[in-house]
């Protein structure tokens, strides 16, 4: 985990980067990726068949998914484009989960064309899928604890009784039994209630809900679970202050409640899974803008080339990221800045009465923390173009893994009769 705030590259490596790829870009490294995920697996050894899927909604980029299943994970997908990414880079069967809510027809007959297993969201859909679908061999449901969890204020999910997710207990066993008559023979359990989360008694909690309820259903219904999935929601530290979550505190406590409620009452092996997407990418990408203009009005502005549309956590959720003025990196924070992007929108800030070195026009600023939700989450609104992401490998080479959009793609697909547009490069 990239906790005190480093940076993988210097003023002078950026520089050369931009003469070929101009700002504003995503830049991933490759090598702290691969460090990352490992110790999440060395952490986890001990469990028969711990799986982390990651979420591709935190960084839908092929080749950082390729990587990823290089190095054991499976994918955890919400969509029919999630599945398509997954199938394209080899993923196939047990390695997908198909978590989605709201579900049209044509992604649950992707995911069982694929083989995936199938997270159903609610008790409904189990017709559903019958009817536009079949019923796979292998069936897991959300669980939505309500009123028995609480999370922080702030939490992106929701406390879980407001949240839209999942069965409640009642629905759940319900779901079980159905599915049970219905020849299903295997099945998994799942839940979600946090995110960003960096209080490691929180997925200690979830495990010990999650194994008190393959008891449960053991004793009720009969049914041996063969997976528990933890769902994701460990979190960054986005401020220098924070620190991340002990997965050796997380993993050693987990074990405990393993060994005493799910080995000492014949449920063994139960597997884990997890589903993190913004623990292993977050810290290991950058934002790179570059200082385009000045203000000097009631506060002092300073304008870059990136926008909200590149990072929408600060100007959607006020959320904080780090920011590095390259070259500066020991100078003194003297200077009280927010720093903007160019949409027409008053919350396009990446930061607000940030103390920071003196910044001039033509300075290069990293946004760190920026390798989930940040691409992934960017738009075409005001008609700003998506920019590239770059990826530096284990051998230390930039990699253009997504180009930038050009005023042709942004373009390409209105349906405008006799338009001058289809010129545009």
């Amino acid at each position: 985990m990239n906790k005190n705030n480093e940076l993988f590259f210097t003023k002078k490596e950026i520089e050369t980067i931009r003469e070929k790829y101009p700002t504003p870009f995503h830049i991933y490294d490759q090598k702290g990726i691969v460090q990352n995920v490992n110790s999440l697996y060395k952490n986890f050894s001990w469990v028969q068949g711990f799986k982390n899927y990651f979420a591709i909604k935190a960084c839908p980029n092929p080749y950082i998914i390729k990587i990823l299943k290089d190095q054991g994970c499976g994918a955890d997908c919400s969509s029919l484009p999630e599945l398509i990414l997954a199938e394209k880079v080899g993923l196939k069967g047990e390695e997908i989960m198909f978590t989605s809510n709201n579900t049209p027809k044509e992604e649950y007959k992707k995911a069982v064309e694929l083989g995936a297993i199938i997270n159903l969201d609610d008790i409904t859909h189990i017709k559903f899928l019958e009817d536009v679908a079949e019923i796979p061999s292998l069936i897991c449901f959300r669980y939505n604890p309500g009123p028995l969890r609480k999370t922080k204020e702030g939490n992106v999910i929701g406390n879980p009784e407001s949240a839209k997710y999942g069965l409640t207990k009642e629905q759940l066993f319900e779901a079980y039994e159905i599915m049970k008559d219905k020849g299903v023979k295997r099945f998994g359990l799942h839940t979600m209630v946090a995110s960003n989360e960096l209080d490691s008694n929180a997925f200690v909690e979830t495990a010990n809900m999650l194994f008190d309820l393959a008891l449960e259903i053991n004793k009720k219904l009969g049914i041996k679970l063969e997976f528990v999935n933890l769902g994701g929601g460990i979190g960054i530290p986005y401020k220098p202050e924070q620190n991340p979550v002990n997965l050796i505190i997380v993993s050693n406590e987990v074990k405990k409640l393993y060994e005493e409620k799910i080995q000492k009452n014949n449920l063994a092996p139960l597997k884990i899974f997890m589903e993190n997407g913004r623990m292993i990418t977050g810290p290991f990408g950058y934002l790179i803008t570059t200082v385009i203009h000045e203000k000097h009005i009631y506060k002092e502005y300073i304008g870059v080339d990136a926008s909200m549309a590149n990072l929408m956590r600060p100007g959607m959720y006020g959320a904080y990221h780090h920011i590095t003025v390259l070259g500066k990196e020991t100078a003194p924070n003297e200077n009280k800045y927010d720093i903007v992007g160019s949409l027409c929108e008053n919350n396009d800030k990446f930061a607000i009465d940030r103390v920071l070195p003196k910044i001039e026009i033509g300075d290069i600023l990293a946004i760190h923390n920026a390798g989930a939700h940040g691409y992934a989450m960017g738009f075409n609104y005001n008609g700003k173009l998506r920019s590239a992401e770059l990826l530096k490998d284990l051998d230390n080479n930039i990699k253009l893994i997504r180009r930038a959009e050009t005023t042709k793609d942004y373009f390409a697909t209105f349906n405008f009769e006799g338009s001058e547009y289809k010129n545009l490069v």
